[in-house]
C-alpha cells in the first residue's frame, strides 16, 4: 500500500444557525481566516471550490432553454393547437406552413432575447456591484484593501460596508460603528435595522445578510456564506418583480386577440356548415382564418425594438437594465429627483459662521469642523458627504481634538454625531437638519422660537442653514440618542445652480414631463433654487404636513406643487406612490441610499453610475453622470421603441382583422372558399417577415413630444376602425373580380385577391404609420412584398400554391383598387397622425 499524506482539510460554509452561535474568532477559525485576510492564492482556490457568488435564479438562461420556454407563449401554443388539428385531418400543407411559422417565430425571438440579455449583461458588468475586500499577497504580507465584483467573494472574506453598500454575502460582524441595516427584503421591516459586532452573540444582531443594504454607519465583517448557500437563495421573502404596465398592457392584448381566436373559427365552420353546406372541408380554412388573426411576430418585433433602443442608448454611456423599463421611461409624465447634484453643483460652498444671537461666531464652525471630521475618518462612509468636505475646506484649524466615535448622517434622523476628546473631557457634537438638532437642545420656548426664525431667513436667502449643537458626555456613550445639548449656533452654505440643469428642464418640458423636487432641504431654499433655474414652484410643500393626508388628498396636494421639502425617504417613496396611484407614470432620478425607498416605488428608477451600490442595483436605467440631458435621451428612445411597436400593432392587426373580416363575408357570398388555407398562410409568413422592418423604422417627431404609453383599448379602437376600412377594400376587390372583370373559376378568383392582399399590405405599411419618411429596411421590406405579391403568380412556383397568371388588364384593375385604398388611407392617417391634440395608443 502506497501511503499519501493527508490532504489539508478545506473549510466547509458553515450553516447560519451554527454561525449564529459563535463568537468572531470561533467563525474565524472555522473559516480558516483572520482579520487581516486570505491570502489571495488561497481565495482563487476556494473560489474554484465554492463558485461564484450568484444567486441562483440569477444565471443567464441558455439559448436552447429559451426556446424551448418561448413555446409557452399563448400565440405559439394557438398555432400548435391548430397545426395538430390540420394534422389530423391530413391538411398536411396548411400544418407544413404552421409549423414553419411557428419555428420561425420562436427562433427568432430567442436568438433577439439571447442577444439582446448578453448585451444587456455585458452593460450590467459597467455598473456590476462591487466589495471593499481585505487580502493579502502572501502569508507574511501587509494585508490590502481593493474593490472587486462580488461575485468573486468567497467565505472567509474580509469585507469592509459602508452606507449605500449592498450585502453582498451572508456575513458576521467583526467590527461596527453606528451600523443600521435595510432588511426588508428578508423581513419585510420597512425601518433600518441596528446591527452591532457582539463577541458574545445575543439574537441575529451581529449578522447581516445578502440582499440588505447599510444605510448608516460602518462595519468590518467575514463572509460566511456565498451563492446558493445564503438566506436569501433558499429563502421565499425575495419575491419575484411584479410585471411592469407595459408588460400588462402587451399581455392584455395576446390574450384578446386569443379570444377571438378561438371564438371566430369554430363560427366559421359552422356558418359554413348552415349556409354552405360545407363540413369538414371548410375546416383548413377556418384554420387559417386563426392563423390570419395571430401576430407571430409581436414577441419578436417588441424584443429587437427594445433592443435596438438600448444598444443606442448604451454609446451615449445610458445603461438599460431591464428591456420593458425603456418602454416605461418614454411614458413618464411626472420626473421627481432631489435638488443636489441635479439641478445644484455637488459641491455647495462654505458661507458663514452664526451664533445663537444671529452675529457671526467662529465658534459654531468650529465644532461643526470637529464633527465633519471625525464623522469622515471614523464612519469611513464609502463617498464622504459634499457637506463635510465643504465645511473642512472653509474652516480653520480646529484645535487638539481627539476623535472617540462618530455616526455619519443618518437620512431619517437627519444628524450626524461626533464623539470627542476635547480638553481633558469627553463632548458630543451634533450637526444637522435645523429642526431636529433644535429639538435635542435645551432651550427656552422664545430662544427656540427665534432660531427657527432666524433659519428660516437665512434659508430664504437661497442658503442651506445646518445647526450644531454640543453637550459633556461620558467616554462610553451611545451615539444618537442625545439630549439636553447646548445649542452652538448655524453654518451656512450655498448650493450653485447646474449651469446644464435650465436647458434640460426647459427639454423635459417640451416632452411633457414635470419636474417634481423631493428634498429634504428647508422649502424656502429648494424654491428659491427652483425659481432660479426658471421653474414655476406654485405651492411649496413642507412633507410633514402631509402624515395626515389620505392618499387621495396627498396625491392633489402634491400634484399642485413642484416642491416638496423636508422630506425623509419614506416620505419620498409615499408622495411617488400617491402620483402614481392618481394615474401618472413616474420616475425618480437619485444616487444616494436616502433615495431607494422612493426610485423602487417609481416605474423607472434613475441613477447616475456613480450612485452607490444598493441604488445602482436598484435602478432601471444607469446614466453616465447625474444629467437631466442624459435623462432626456433616454425618454427620446423610449418613445422611439414604443413608438415602432405601436406602429407594428396597428399594422399587424389592423390588416389581420381586415383580411378575416373580408374572408369570412366572402366566405358565406361565394360558391367556393375566397382562398386556400394554404395561401392564407404563404401570404401571413410574407407579412410577417416584411414587418419585422418596422422594429428599424424611423420616429415620428410627434411621438417624442409627449409622454408614450401603450393603451390597449384606444389600440383596439384604432384596429377595429381601419380594419373595417381594409375588409371595405377587399370586399370591392371581390366585386371588381366577380362583376367587372368576370372572373370565372377559383384559381383565378384566389390569385386576384392574393394579389391585391399583398399590395394593400404594402401600402398599410407605408402609410398606416406617422408619415415622417421612410427608413432603408421598411423601403425595402415593402417594396420585396409588392414583389412576391405580382411576381409568385407568373413563378413556377403558381401551381403548388393554387396561383394562375392572369390578364394584363385584370392587374390594372387591382392597382386601380389599390391605389384608391392607398388614396382614401392617406388622406385619413394625415388628418389623425398630424392633430398635435390626438391622444396615441
Amino acid at each position: 500500500m502506497v501511503w499519501a499524506p493527508e490532504a489539508p482539510s478545506t473549510p466547509s460554509r458553515p450553516a447560519g444557525d451554527e454561525v449564529a452561535a459563535l463568537s468572531r474568532l470561533q467563525v474565524l477559525r472555522l473559516l480558516d481566516s483572520g482579520p487581516r485576510g486570505l491570502v489571495e492564492a488561497e481565495a482563487e482556490s476556494r473560489l474554484l471550490r465554492h463558485g461564484e457568488n450568484i444567486l441562483p435564479g440569477r444565471r443567464p438562461v441558455s439559448w436552447p432553454r429559451r426556446l424551448a420556454r418561448s413555446l409557452r407563449d399563448p400565440f405559439t401554443m394557438v398555432l400548435l393547437a391548430l397545426g395538430v388539428v390540420s394534422a389530423l385531418i391530413a391538411s398536411w400543407g396548411t400544418a407544413g406552413v404552421i409549423v414553419l411559422l411557428v419555428v420561425a417565430s420562436c427562433v427568432l425571438r430567442s436568438n433577439g432575447e439571447y442577444r439582446a440579455d448578453r448585451s444587456t449583461a455585458a452593460l450590467r458588468e459597467l455598473v456590476a456591484t462591487t466589495a471593499t475586500v481585505r487580502r493579502r499577497a502572501s502569508e507574511d504580507a501587509e494585508p490590502w484593501e481593493r474593490e472587486i465584483p462580488v461575485d468573486q467573494l468567497v467565505p472567509g472574506d474580509v469585507i469592509k460596508l459602508g452606507p449605500g453598500d449592498l450585502v453582498p454575502a451572508d456575513v458576521r460582524l467583526l467590527r461596527a460603528r453606528g451600523l443600521t441595516v435595510h432588511q426588508a427584503p428578508l423581513t419585510g421591516e420597512s425601518a433600518p435595522v441596528p446591527k452591532r459586532a457582539l463577541d458574545l452573540p445575543e439574537g441575529d444582531d451581529h449578522l447581516c445578510r445578502q440582499g440588505s443594504s447599510v444605510v448608516s454607519g460602518s462595519a468590518l465583517a467575514v463572509v460566511a456564506a456565498t451563492g446558493a448557500d445564503t438566506m436569501l437563495a433558499g429563502s421565499s421573502a425575495a419575491p419575484a418583480r411584479e410585471l411592469s404596465a407595459f408588460d400588462r398592457s402587451v399581455n392584455g392584448i395576446s390574450w384578446t386577440l386569443v379570444r377571438l381566436m378561438v371564438i371566430i373559427p369554430p363560427l366559421a365552420l359552422v356558418a359554413n356548415a348552415v349556409l354552405r353546406g360545407r363540413g369538414l372541408e371548410a375546416l383548413p380554412f377556418a384554420v387559417a382564418v386563426a392563423v390570419g388573426l395571430t401576430p407571430e411576430m409581436l414577441p419578436v418585433v417588441v424584443t429587437t425594438a427594445l433592443a435596438r433602443g438600448s444598444a443606442l442608448l448604451a454609446r451615449s454611456g445610458v445603461i438599460v437594465k431591464r428591456l420593458a423599463a425603456l418602454h416605461d421611461v418614454g411614458a413618464i409624465d411626472v420626473l421627481c429627483m432631489d435638488k443636489t447634484g441635479t439641478l445644484t453643483r455637488d459641491r455647495p460652498v462654505l458661507r458663514d459662521s452664526i451664533g445663537p444671537d444671529g452675529g457671526p461666531d467662529p465658534e459654531a464652525l468650529r465644532w461643526a469642523a470637529i464633527n465633519s471630521f471625525w464623522t469622515l475618518h471614523l464612519a469611513d462612509p464609502p463617498v464622504p458627504d459634499a457637506l463635510d468636505e465643504a465645511i473642512l475646506l472653509g474652516a480653520p484649524d480646529h484645535g487638539d481634538v481627539e476623535g472617540v466615535d462618530a455616526s455619519p448622517f443618518d437620512p431619517v434622523s437627519r444628524v450626524s454625531c461626533a464623539l470627542v476628546h476635547d480638553g481633558g473631557a469627553h463632548r458630543v457634537v451634533v450637526k444637522g437638519a435645523v429642526e431636529p438638532v433644535l429639538e435635542r437642545c435645551t432651550l427656552s420656548p422664545q430662544d427656540r422660537l427665534r432660531a427657527a426664525r432666524l433659519a428660516d431667513r437665512l434659508a430664504e436667502e437661497g442658503l442651506r442653514v445646518l445647526a450644531v449643537a454640543t453637550a459633556g458626555r461620558p467616554a462610553v456613550h451611545r451615539l444618537g440618542e442625545e439630549r439636553g445639548l447646548s445649542f452652538a449656533g448655524f453654518v451656512t452654505l450655498a448650493d450653485e445652480p447646474s449651469p446644464e440643469a435650465p436647458g434640460a428642464l426647459a427639454a423635459l418640458s417640451r416632452r411633457g414631463i414635470t419636474p417634481k423636487v423631493l428634498t429634504g432641504d428647508h422649502p424656502a431654499t429648494a424654491a428659491r433654487t427652483c425659481r432660479d433655474l426658471g421653474l414655476s414652484v406654485g405651492t411649496v410643500v413642507n412633507a410633514g404636513e402631509l402624515a395626515d393626508l389620505s392618499d387621495a388628498e396627498l396625491a392633489e396636494a402634491v400634484g399642485r406643487a413642484t416642491v416638496v421639502a423636508r422630506c425623509t425617504p419614506e416620505q419620498k417613496a409615499r408622495v411617488v406612490r400617491a402620483l402614481r396611484a392618481s394615474g401618472h407614470t413616474v420616475g425618480f432620478l437619485g444616487d444616494g441610499v436616502n433615495d431607494l425607498a422612493a426610485m423602487r416605488a417609481a416605474d423607472v428608477g434613475i441613477c447616475p453610475r456613480g450612485a452607490v451600490d444598493v441604488t445602482r442595483e436598484a435602478a432601471d436605467v444607469v446614466l453616465a453622470a447625474k444629467d437631466l440631458a442624459a435623462v432626456d435621451q433616454a425618454v427620446a428612445a423610449g418613445r422611439r421603441s414604443t413608438g415602432n411597436i405601436v406602429t407594428y400593432l396597428r399594422i399587424a392587426l389592423s390588416s389581420n382583422v381586415g383580411n378575416v373580416i373580408a374572408m369570412l363575408a366572402a366566405g358565406l357570398a361565394l360558391p367556393f372558399l375566397p382562398m386556400l388555407p394554404v395561401q392564407v398562410l404563404v401570404q401571413n409568413l410574407c407579412f410577417d417577415a416584411a414587418q419585422l422592418a418596422l422594429a428599424f423604422d424611423r420616429a415620428d417627431p410627434a411621438v417624442l413630444r409627449r409622454p408614450l404609453r401603450l393603451q390597449p383599448r384606444a389600440l383596439l379602437r384604432f384596429v377595429v376602425g381601419f380594419g373595417a376600412l381594409n375588409a371595405v377594400a377587399d370586399l370591392v376587390t371581390f366585386a371588381v373580380l366577380t362583376w367587372v372583370l368576370g372572373v370565372e373559376g377559383a384559381p383565378a378568383f384566389h390569385t386576384g385577391w392574393f394579389i391585391e392582399n399583398m399590395l394593400t399590405q404594402a401600402v398599410i405599411m407605408l402609410l398606416l404609420r406617422p408619415i415622417s419618411g421612410v427608413s432603408r429596411p421598411l423601403g425595402l421590406a415593402t417594396g420585396a412584398l409588392a414583389a412576391v405579391g405580382l411576381l409568385l403568380p407568373l413563378s413556377p412556383l403558381a401551381s403548388a400554391f393554387g396561383l394562375v397568371a392572369l390578364p394584363a388588364t385584370s392587374y390594372l384593375w387591382l392597382l386601380a383598387v389599390v391605389g384608391l385604398y392607398g388614396g382614401a388611407l392617406l388622406a385619413i392617417t394625415r388628418r389623425r397622425f398630424q392633430d398635435r391634440g390626438r391622444r396615441t395608443p
